[in-house]
């Protein structure tokens, strides 16, 4: 039996959503941005993230990501999240077990009771604060880039809800987001697959409707993935959501970037002050909190600084083999 490449990873969870750590098996990766990394990523190893992120190895709903050197003084890593698509500009459930894993495996001289680990994403420098009691990982906090409402109201027609009308907001990527009762769902009644279908839809219609590009950074762009809010289950939320992303891919946990935009989103509209506590529950019953700290501007647009909050948990040490002449070694999807 030959093995023609291995690969190694640092499995985890934030909120039940996956983050698998590529720890092994990869160059270092050139560039002196991490925009610059990940387009180097895209071009010389997608077929690593389709081997890792795909069948036998992983499935639809796979996250992943590959760590760099950092290209900010502030900064500990670099981070390039993958998924079953291709590559995000920022993940929030991904800072919150990326963070987590560094603390828990000594990556970053760990204080008690707050850790600090400063993360250079496509997106921007993101600062997490990792609880720390000598012993165990607690909760996670990160102070995220600027995130805002970009487009207000934007009505499109979908092939199975007929005219949709939704916001579109950053928290790091956009999301186009609306209440799942706007087109008769209700999140925990309805399948995931209906979310699918619609926030598949959603998604390709706004793309078409509205330009969505980030003021300072032409290359952050583009419909990332529509949220569906409805009412908590349980009592310590403000809301429940599913995020629908990249090719339809579910988002288990209750999406870090999107908790940042709802939350600027929310702030836009009157409906969220300053220093409010957003909680946002998962459709896995999960829970990340989101908090304005305060307004800032991203070039013409009014914007705030979100932090959000969530916990995460190491759940494997493996080594992936990809042996000569497996027909699939490079990773397929059934859907």
């Amino acid at each position: 039996m030959e093995f023609t490449r291995s690969y190694t990873t640092v499995d985890a969870h934030a909120a039940g959503e996956p983050l698998r750590i590529v720890t092994g098996g990869v160059p270092p990766i050139p560039g002196a941005s991490i925009l610059a990394k990940r387009r180097w990523v895209r071009e010389h190893l997608d077929h690593v993230r389709t081997t890792l992120m795909w069948e036998p190895r992983g499935h639809a709903d796979m996250y992943g990501c590959y760590l760099t050197e950092p290209v900010t003084t502030a900064a500990d890593v670099g981070v390039i999240f993958m998924h079953n698509e291709g590559y995000s500009d920022m993940c929030g459930h991904g800072i919150i077990a990326l963070a987590t894993v560094m603390v828990a495996q000594g990556m970053v001289p760990r204080e008690v009771p707050e850790t600090r680990v400063g993360i250079d994403s496509p997106a921007g420098f993101v600062e997490a604060w990792v609880g720390w009691d000598g012993r165990r990982v607690g909760e996670v906090r990160f102070v995220n880039v600027p995130s805002f409402l970009l487009h207000r109201d934007v009505t499109v027609t979908t092939p199975s809800a007929g005219e949709v009308t939704v916001d579109v907001a950053f928290g790091g990527a956009f999301y186009a987001y609306l209440e799942a009762s706007a087109v008769g769902l209700v999140l925990g009644r309805d399948p995931v697959e209906r979310f699918q279908q619609l926030g598949d839809e959603i998604s390709r219609a706004v793309r078409t409707a509205v330009d969505v590009v980030h003021p300072l950074e032409p290359e952050l762009r583009g419909i990332y993935g529509t949220i569906f809010a409805g009412p908590p289950r349980r009592p310590d939320a403000d809301q429940v959501n599913v995020c629908i992303f990249a090719d339809r891919q579910v988002d288990r946990s209750p999406t870090g970037t999107g908790t940042a935009g709802r939350v600027a989103q929310l702030v836009a509209r009157g409906r969220l002050g300053l220093g409010q506590r957003l909680g946002n529950e998962s459709i896995a019953g999960t829970l990340f909190t989101g908090t304005a700290l305060r307004r800032t501007e991203v070039g013409a647009v009014e914007a705030v600084v979100p932090e959000v909050a969530g916990r995460a948990a190491i759940v494997g040490f493996n080594t992936w083999l990809v042996e000569e002449g497996d027909e699939v070694g490079e990773g397929f999807l059934v859907r």
